[in-house]
């Protein structure tokens, strides 16, 4: 294979020359469609030493005070027809970007932001080797989420995981905000959701009291952005109606035994769920729903829908009468019930809803919308049944790769919990596997999931997601055919040199 210089992911198409361009310092040429990320690119390049300014290309003759500067060119092609698509070019001439969308032209200039990283430097100088490279994605959902209800997350550590994940060309950010440990984001009408429901005892340190914390609206409002402008969508989760101990510890009216409810420092899954019988339930998550699609202006919303027992259903008067007048025959239709009420909350508001592959449990009798988006967790199968009945599917089955709490590779001194996956693992997922009979057509594409149970501090989050997030966007950006272990392992070792310069902690051991 052609040395890519460490390039991950691998072009869809590279051809590398043996000669070079030398220059001491940047332009980049952009009209208002590209300016954006001209601005976002030229402020990255500054970060790693290079100076760099943006002109638009009348101004392409003034002088420059620098000796050598390179000129980057951002041109919009309006024949490419693939979204996140751009042609890339580097010659003596200078650098052209070609892309027919603002995200391609991003994630061409990410490509040479990789390049400077690792890019030889003498005399004030830059090398940069001269190629062609031609690169469009395989999927459009290439995915990451983190859970930070376990654990509460700082805003300027997902800022940091937004930016490492953008330069590896993924663009979903699944925000897990609400758990049983942890309600973080803040609903006005309901202020104790995140006055008694963000803070829990510290289940490592119990004499430490409780700790915790909550997302403001400013808070969101900032990550939104950020990401935005690196091309990311926030996909936030609002977990339903299982997990729901942050909830009913705040609320314990939503409850079917009225409690007492805590906030969860234990882990695990719980028989206190929301009362499927309440109407307030549903009124509580109207307005739930209503502050996060103002925050959020993503086209999609998670509402969970894993792991939630029936226990209470099946003794709860206001559970079994629901039942009764809407003609349920089972506990399974009437969590099914609930998921088409919060689906149509979110339909409503011209979002897409997206649930875990529990939501498809109890749908003989009122179905699901077909607008909903199936999150296949617990293998592949759950994705096969939801593209059979017409949904769209994100792939991240736990069993291939996707689970990144997982420890790095089995050996008792490693982090992590319930299983092992090495590199390899992950870089051997595919959100169609070869063989496999599910249509192409109905798979967005997939993600890695971080849950953070066992995983305390931003330092052990990065360990658990790197490199392993670095193999996954490269299975979400390269088709199958084109993937090779091997030739990704060489290129790692160069890689890794980006993830020091950005000061992210990895995992350093075996790789399978």
């Amino acid at each position: 294979m052609i040395d890519c210089f460490g390039l991950v992911p691998r072009p869809d198409f590279a051809d590398f020359y043996d000669d070079c361009v030398l220059f001491d310092s940047m332009v980049v040429l952009a009209d208002e469609f590209f300016w954006g990320t001209a601005e976002l690119c030229s402020t990255q390049f500054c970060e790693l030493g290079v100076s760099c300014v943006c002109k638009t290309p009348s101004e392409n003759n003034t002088n420059s005070s620098c000796d050598k500067p390179l000129k980057v060119f951002l041109e919009k092609k309006s024949s490419f027809l693939s979204q996140d698509s751009y042609d890339l070019t580097i010659s003596l001439g200078g650098v052209v970007v070609k892309a027919g969308d603002c995200a391609g032209a991003f994630y061409g200039m990410q490509t040479v932001r990789q390049l400077v990283m690792t890019a030889d430097r003498k005399n004030g100088n830059v090398r940069l080797p001269l190629c062609t490279i031609k690169d469009t994605p395989e999927y459009q959902w290439r995915g990451f989420m983190l859970d930070t209800c376990r654990h509460f997350q700082p805003v300027g550590f997902i800022k940091k995981l937004i930016d490492v994940a953008a330069m590896h060309k993924l663009n979903r950010f699944h925000w897990h905000l609400t758990d049983d440990q942890g309600w973080r984001l803040y609903i006005p009408e309901y202020p104790l959701l995140t006055e008694i429901g963000a803070f829990r005892y510290n289940s490592r340190a119990m004499w430490l009291g409780k700790t915790g914390g909550f997302y403001s609206h400013d808070d969101i409002r900032e990550v939104v952005e950020y990401a935005m402008l690196r091309h990311v969508t926030v996909v936030p989760e609002i977990e339903t109606p299982g997990h729901a101990s942050a909830v009913l510890a705040s609320y314990p009216g939503l409850g079917c035994t009225g409690g007492p409810y805590r906030v969860e420092e234990r882990y695990g899954i719980f028989d206190d769920v929301l009362c499927a019988g309440n109407d307030e339930v549903l009124k509580v998550f109207s307005s739930v729903f209503e502050t996060v699609c103002d925050l959020f202006p993503g086209e999609y919303v998670h509402i969970g829908g894993d792991e939630c027992p029936r226990t209470n259903w099946k003794t709860c008067p206001k559970c079994q009468s629901r039942m009764k007048s809407e003609g349920l025959h089972s506990e399974d239709e009437l969590q099914n019930y609930l998921t088409v009420r919060f689906a149509s909350m979110l339909e409503q508001k011209g979002k897409i809803p997206i649930g875990w592959d529990e939501v498809l449990d109890g749908t003989e009798n009122l179905g699901l919308p077909k607008s909903l988006v199936v999150q296949s967790w617990r293998g592949i199968e759950g994705g096969r049944r939801a593209c059979e009945l017409g949904h769209k599917v994100v792939m991240s089955p736990q069993t291939q790769g996707c689970y990144l709490d997982y420890k790095n590779y089995d050996d008792e001194t490693e982090p992590g919990w319930i299983g092992c996956a090495t590199v390899k693992k992950s870089y051997d997922f595919s959100p169609v596997p070869k063989g496999c009979d599910i249509s192409k057509d109905f798979v967005l594409g997939g993600q890695g999931n971080l849950w953070t149970e066992v995983i305390y501090a931003p330092r052990i989050a990065e360990y658990m997601l790197f490199p392993r997030l670095c193999a996954l966007a490269e299975c979400l950006w390269l088709s199958q055919d084109k993937k090779d272990f091997e030739d990704f392992s060489n290129r790692l070792e160069v890689h890794k040199k980006r993830l020091d310069l950005l000061d992210v902690n990895y995992y350093r051991g075996k790789l399978e």
